[in-house]
């Protein structure tokens, strides 16, 4: 396990939230040659998105198709977020989405719905 620690960058310093914890990290480092990486947050997939996909989208698809949800989401993913950069190629799990791929990745499958003839509701259309 690798602890991440927040901060905020400050006239060019780091002020970490947890500073008394940071540095009982370092003093376990002593000596030690590390890497330092910093990077804006990620926001993953959010609860609602989470809940339209399978209340809505999974739904509506499993009613015109006859699969369940779980089989409409294989589908999907198989469609729309296969990982080819490795020698082989895998399926992302959408647990990994960031918010932004996250809306990619129904807008995608909403427009395939489309083109099947399965109107599929924007999120602020629906309660979930």
């Amino acid at each position: 396990m690798i602890p991440v620690f927040l901060a905020t960058v400050q006239r060019g310093r780091l002020v970490f939230n947890n500073p008394d914890g940071f540095e009982k990290y370092l003093l376990r480092l002593n000596d030690k040659s590390v890497d330092v990486v910093v990077r804006l947050p990620r926001k993953d997939r959010t609860n609602p998105q989470n809940r339209y996909m399978w209340g809505v989208v999974y739904d509506l698809l499993s009613e015109y198709t006859g699969y369940t949800p779980s089989e409409i989401h294989d589908s999907m993913r198989m469609l729309f977020l296969q990982d080819n950069l490795r020698k082989i190629p895998t399926l992302r799990s959408t647990t990994e989405l960031t918010t932004v791929e996250m809306e990619n990745y129904l807008s995608q499958i909403k427009q395939w719905a489309a083109e099947q003839g399965v109107v599929i509701p924007d999120p602020r259309e629906v309660e979930v």
